[in-house]
C-alpha cells in the first residue's frame, strides 16, 4: 500500500485516495482488453448479397423451365405432330396412323385444375359438334391415379374419351405441366394450334379453324 490506512468515523478502515484511483485504472484497463469488437457493419450488406445471389441462382432454373414451355408452344405450330399413342378408360387405341385424315384435340387437365373444370363441358360440346367433320378429342389425365380420377368423373362426368397417363406418352410428349393445355392436330398430322392456359370456347374455335373446322352457316346446317 503507498500510505497508512485512515480511520473513516466510527464505521472502520479505506485505503488512501490514491490507491483506489490506481485501482479503478486497472479495472478499466482489463475491462478494455477483454470487450469483444464491434462486427464491421460492412458485413451485413455482404451477407444480404450473398443470400441474394443463392436465391437468385435457385429461382433461376423454373424461370428458365417457365420461358422454355412458352417457347415450346410458340414454334411448335407447323411441325408434325410427335409420334403417339393413347388407350382410353373405354379400351379404344389412338395413335397417329389411326387418326390420320381425322382433326385430333387434345385436352390436358388434372381432376384438381378449376380451369380445366370450367372449361370441360366447352370441349364436350364441341366435340360433339364437330364430330361430323371428322373431330376427335381425347381428355388426357396427367399424373393422377386411376381412382382418382374416377372418383372425380362420378361427380363431374363427361362425354369425351378419357386417356389416364399410365395409358399414354402424349403428356411427356408435349410437356404438360400447366393446366389445361389445348393441342390441336390437322388433317395431315401437324400441329395447327397450341395453347397452355384457359381458352374459353371463343379461343377453341379459333384453334380448330386453323385446321379447317368451322361451324358450317345455318343454310348449310
Amino acid at each position: 500500500m503507498s500510505g497508512p490506512m485512515r480511520p473513516v468515523g466510527k464505521m472502520g478502515w479505506h485505503p488512501p485516495l490514491a490507491d483506489l484511483s490506481h485501482g479503478l485504472s486497472k479495472d478499466l484497463s482489463s475491462r478494455s482488453q477483454t470487450t469483444q469488437p464491434q462486427p464491421d457493419a460492412s458485413v451485413i450488406p455482404f451477407r444480404f448479397v450473398a443470400a441474394s445471389a443463392i436465391f437468385l441462382r435457385r429461382l433461376l432454373p423454373a424461370l428458365l423451365v417457365a420461358f422454355a414451355f412458352e417457347s415450346f408452344a410458340a414454334d411448335e405450330s407447323g411441325q408434325p405432330a410427335p409420334r403417339f399413342r393413347a388407350k382410353t378408360t373405354a379400351g379404344n387405341q389412338f395413335n397417329n396412323d389411326s387418326v390420320k385424315g381425322k382433326v385430333v384435340l387434345f385436352e390436358f387437365w388434372t381432376t384438381w385444375c378449376k380451369y380445366c373444370e370450367g372449361e370441360a363441358e366447352i370441349v364436350d360440346h364441341i366435340a360433339k359438334e364437330f364430330a361430323e367433320q371428322g373431330l376427335i378429342v381425347l381428355a388426357v389425365d396427367v399424373a393422377e391415379s386411376d381412382q382418382t380420377v374416377k372418383k372425380y368423373l362420378a361427380g363431374h362426368p363427361r362425354t369425351v374419351p378419357i386417356v389416364l397417363t399410365k395409358d399414354t406418352n402424349l403428356a411427356a410428349m408435349y410437356n404438360a405441366q400447366v393446366y389445361p393445355i389445348y393441342v390441336v392436330i390437322d388433317r395431315q398430322g401437324y400441329i395447327a394450334a397450341e395453347r397452355r392456359g384457359s381458352a374459353g370456347e371463343r379461343g377453341l374455335r379459333q384453334m380448330l379453324s386453323r385446321a379447317g373446322i368451322e361451324a358450317k352457316p345455318d343454310s348449310e346446317q
